[in-house]
């Protein structure tokens, strides 16, 4: 649902780029500090079994309110909105509460000795989820982009199948009740955890005085309520933590792929030939190189690295996973600079754009008043290169354009007003010269949507039909029409229908993100002649050059994502693996909290904003190596025989002491 997530607000709600990546981030970080809910309600109150189940109807109900929000003819914008923002909550807390539970409750199916097992289930359960993740990226976009319903793009069914797949997944894990060992609740060890360092912070703050004898570690200031293994277990568990301080950094740009990376895939060329690929499309790509890359890295990398010798220790793996995520970002703000060589310039104050398309039969030699612009005289029929800056005197101004042409001068004058974009039609009617000032895009048309517009140059009215759905009226004597949004692989399915008759209409390849104006010249032969201009630049640059990103961020997030998870489950006890898991899930919530600030609260550039996140994901590189530098691992179990052995040690010098008093 995620992969469409991000179009749907550009497109449906017609929300900024900035406005749809901040609310996608929220939605992100919601969904992962929900699992913390469900953790509790798990091991307090319903146990696993219940939870997945009812926080499961929960999240179908989020999916099926989410689905009729995006239904265009059920009310305005603000309903859609609501449903929608519901629908994105109850989503985030079924996913969030079941994310805790549902491997978990796996695991609990097999015995103690069953170890071999229990690890094939493991496998077959994250090979299945990133098999999920696959097919799905790929084919929402397609129920998204190639399903047209009410008119428009299908969100409503790129929302409603996952709905009607998770009921399914739900019917079957129920029907297997009868089968499954259900463990009781046992009480959260996660709220353990917590009481106890709130207690520790607590008890050290009433206790400052210099009087009282200072303790090892500040912890210890809970030994007053909580037993010793407890207390030590924890030590163990925040040292992991600590760790875990600078990693939402790399998750800020990791989760990308589905906001920012998904946009910038919108202005490129998605034709790979014999496929046109949808911009949510490329997200597929990291659960495919991940499968790719994990038994490659695990059979051939690692086991080459340490041939050489090389002390490749998990700290420096996931330091290595944060370099190939800023590299990543750093090839995403080249391409999206490379991007914005065919985007419109940016206009400021006092300033707009303008162009001439000449549609008489000779050169026209066009002035403006006081306007050093249009030198050479215009060619008939000549698409401009580009347009000429007008510089005005206030947010608007009154100017004169002259026209000359065989000998004869016209003047027309015209209101031009600040931050636009003209053209000046110049053509014969009744067998004189006159003109049109009509104003043009200011910016590509998104999502990769080709933009095209009408002239009608015949002495009569003509009804156009392009692509069988859109029906567009252009008056006589060089009228032009709106602009419609027309997808990029329509060719020649077009028609004009006149007081004369039916004829096909020819528009030639309207590429993406391109902007076009089509003057309809002549009937002749029994087709309708037109001439095309190319008013704003197609995207040029090819989707396949986001592929390199795609390769180091998904190389980055094998090396970092899972060398993390096994690397914080070595450093703690058993009873603490729960914690630990919340923690490493809450680190991806707190990056996409980082994501959302950045994207509203500091705008930018596009390219900037990728060079600040590389920036600052190679600074937190160099801090993490720092503290993974002077990290000591250990192994949990050895730290509980020494802290057994120095309790009955310490008994025994007890056992001693009161031995010498009674002989005394």
């Amino acid at each position: 649902m995620r992969a469409v997530l991000t179009l749907y607000f550009l497109s449906f709600f017609h929300w900024d780029e900035n406005l749809s990546t901040a609310v996608y981030h929220a939605f992100s970080a919601l969904c992962y500090f929900t699992p913390v809910i469900g953790a509790i309600m798990a091991d307090s109150w319903l146990g696993k079994y219940k939870t997945i189940i009812y926080l499961s109807i929960v999240y179908v109900v989020g999916h099926l309110i989410k689905s009729v929000g995006a239904i265009p003819s059920l009310g305005n914008q603000a309903v859609h909105v609501v449903l929608s923002m519901v629908g994105l909550f109850l989503i985030a807390l079924g996913t969030g509460g079941i994310k805790p539970c549902v491997s978990a409750f796996g695991g609990d199916q097999f015995e103690e000795e069953h170890t071999s097992e229990r690890s094939k289930f493991f496998s077959i359960f994250y090979l299945s989820i990133n098999a999920g993740s696959l097919i799905s990226t790929f084919v929402t976009p397609v129920l998204r982009g190639d399903v047209k319903c009410f008119g428009e793009d299908c969100y409503a069914l790129a929302f409603g199948v996952p709905a009607a797949l998770m009921v399914l997944a739900l019917v079957v894990f129920i029907a297997g009740s009868g089968l499954y060992r259900k463990t009781p609740p046992q009480g959260n060890v996660l709220l353990e955890v917590c009481k106890c360092i709130g207690f520790a912070i607590k008890n050290r703050l009433k206790n400052r005085s210099r009087e009282i004898p200072k303790r090892d570690h500040w912890l210890d200031w809970a030994s007053e309520k909580y037993s010793k293994q407890l207390i030590g277990e924890v030590k163990m568990v925040t040292r992991v933590l600590f760790l875990f301080i600078p990693l939402p950094m790399f998750w800020a740009l990791f989760d990308q792929q589905g906001s920012r990376w998904t946009l910038q895939a919108t202005k490129m060329n998605a034709d790979f030939g014999i496929y046109v690929l949808q911009p949510d499309q490329m997200q597929f790509l990291n659960p495919l190189l991940i499968l790719v890359f994990i038994p490659i890295f695990d059979l051939g990398l690692y086991p080459l690295i340490d041939m050489c010798k090389f002390n490749f220790t998990p700290i420096r793996k996931m330091a290595t996973g944060m370099i190939l995520a800023g590299l990543a970002f750093g090839l995403a703000a080249i391409i999206e600079i490379k991007i914005n060589e065919t985007d419109m310039p940016r206009l400021v104050p006092e300033e707009s754009l303008i162009r001439v398309l000449n549609l008489a039969k000779n050169p026209v030699q066009v002035t403006i008043q006081e306007k050093d612009l249009f030198q050479q005289p215009v060619e008939t029929f000549q698409n401009p290169a580009e347009y000429s800056k007008l510089i005005l005197n206030g947010e608007q101004q009154s100017l004169r354009f002259t026209l000359q042409h065989q000998g004869l001068t016209l003047a027309f004058n015209y209101t031009v007003k600040e931050k636009s974009v003209y053209s000046l039609i110049v053509f014969e009617a009744e067998g004189s010269l006159s003109s049109r000032l009509i104003t043009d895009l200011e910016a590509k048309p998104e999502n990769g949507l080709a933009a095209v517009r009408f002239i009608n140059g015949l002495s009569q009215d003509v009804n156009l039909t392009i692509d069988s759905r859109k029906f567009i009226a252009v008056q006589k004597n060089y009228s032009p029409s709106e602009y419609s949004l027309l997808e990029r692989d329509i060719y020649n399915n077009g028609k004009c229908i006149t007081e004369t008759g039916e004829f096909p209409l020819e528009l030639g390849l309207l590429d993406f993100g391109a902007s076009y104006t089509i003057v309809i010249t002549n009937i002749s032969g029994g087709a309708v002649k037109t001439w095309k201009s190319e008013d704003i630049k197609a995207n040029n640059v090819h989707m396949a050059w986001q592929l390199p990103q795609y390769l180091l961020i998904s190389a980055g997030e094998v090396m970092f994502s899972i060398t993390g998870l096994a690397f914080s489950y070595s450093q703690s006890p058993a009873s603490m693996k729960s914690v630990l898991q919340a923690g490493w899930l809450l680190t991806v919530a707190v990056g996409n909290t980082f994501v959302l600030i950045v994207a509203e609260a500091a705008p930018m550039a596009q390219w900037a904003e990728f060079v600040l996140f590389t920036v600052l994901l190679f600074a937190v590189c160099i801090i993490f190596s720092i503290m993974g530098y002077f990290y000591v691992s250990v192994d949990p179990e050895d730290l509980e025989e020494k802290e057994e052995k120095r309790e009955t040690s310490s008994r025994g010098n007890m056992i001693g002491l009161v031995t010498q008093k009674t002989k005394l």
